[in-house]
């Protein structure tokens, strides 16, 4: 997630190109996603969307305990391969992130 703007930050084509995306999150100790408001429109096999997200990623750095948090634009294009939908294309937009200490207070 190199910055924002209305550019895709990344742009993934194939279900396999995704792959590496989801070992990358391993990384973190925690991850946690909030999924907002999603547009789709359908066109017989073929179906894009729009979605909105803000994700949660916690991890340490040099000893620090500290949070990621990233708000993000989602651009997808989906097939219809035998009855079911799969992604075909993602194109992940950053409008936003902050990384900052996470306080982890106790009661």
């Amino acid at each position: 997630m190199d910055g924002p703007g209305t550019e895709p930050t990344y742009a993934f084509e194939g279900r396999e190109a995704l792959s590496p995306v989801f070992d990358a999150l391993n990384r973190y100790e925690a991850t946690m996603h909030f999924n907002g408001q999603s547009t789709v429109t359908i066109d017989g096999d073929r179906t894009t969307g729009e979605s909105y997200t803000i994700a949660h990623h916690v991890f340490t750095e040099e000893g620090n305990r500290q949070i990621m948090i990233a708000w993000l634009r989602y651009l997808d294009v989906f097939n219809k391969i035998d009855r079911s939908w799969y992604f075909a294309e993602r194109a992940l937009i950053l409008e936003w992130s902050e990384t900052r200490a996470l306080n982890t207070a106790t009661a």
